[in-house]
């Protein structure tokens, strides 16, 4: 079969080519959604931690805290998918595309949590001295001092991990969505010609991939342009 007839089997007959992109809008929609939990419940994790750590306080948050840290950082994101749909969300009558949000996302933010957790220790305790004497509490110095510097350090970091989590939702298959990397195997099954239907999956995460990588790469280097004024 020449490479012609075999786009046209793969891609053309019986419209194949929506398996793809349908595929694709689902899984930049798990993505994006999880993305916003990842950073909601890392950023709150990461102010709980840092925080006991800075003061001693919030000693009961901070173990749940760090066992959240602990079992999510320690199990694959495909057995927590599962566990998420078959067991938490078993009898409950509910969107898998849903259930896949809240599992990427809660696993995207035990991630996100030690990485703002670092670029908040990161910060010199001069600056909460500074901010005490500027006569701030702890959380206005937070807010207004630390927070935004420790933001700008981890932004990088922040990105990469949004990339990481587009690259782990292609396990949603699992519980029979239909992303990006379903749709290709629906091809496949269909057609029996597994080359075309993978290899454009592949292409079109490493586009995905290689864009989002060059705007991470020139957000740094306007981070750091900012730091040499």
């Amino acid at each position: 079969m020449d490479l012609m007839e075999s786009i046209r089997q793969n891609f053309i007959d019986e419209d194949r080519w929506k398996y793809l992109f349908d595929g694709l809008l689902t899984t930049l929609l798990i993505t994006f959604f999880a993305v916003l939990i990842g950073l909601a419940l890392g950023f709150l994790v990461a102010i709980i931690r840092s925080t006991y750590l800075k003061t001693g306080k919030l000693k009961i948050l901070n173990v749940i805290c760090k066992i959240y840290l602990a079992v999510i950082r320690g199990t694959p994101v495909v057995v927590q998918l599962l566990i998420t749909y078959f067991v938490i969300f078993g009898s409950v009558d509910i969107s898998k595309v849903l259930v896949a949000i809240l599992a990427f996302g809660i696993n995207s933010g035990a991630y996100v949590a030690e990485i703002v957790r670092g670029g908040i220790m990161s910060i010199d305790n001069g600056q909460f001295e500074a901010g005490r004497s500027l006569g701030l509490n702890y959380r206005q110095t937070m807010q207004h001092i630390i927070m935004p510097q420790a933001l700008k350090t981890v932004l990088p970091a922040l990105a990469n991990e949004a990339i990481v989590l587009l690259k782990e939702t292609s396990v949603a298959g699992y519980i029979a969505i239909a992303d990006l990397t379903k749709g290709g195997d629906i091809i496949r099954s269909q057609t029996f010609s597994p080359f075309l239907p993978l290899i454009s999956v592949a292409l079109i995460y490493l586009v995905i991939v290689l864009f989002l990588t060059h705007m991470t790469g020139k957000l740094e280097r306007r981070l750091a342009a900012n730091d040499r004024r």
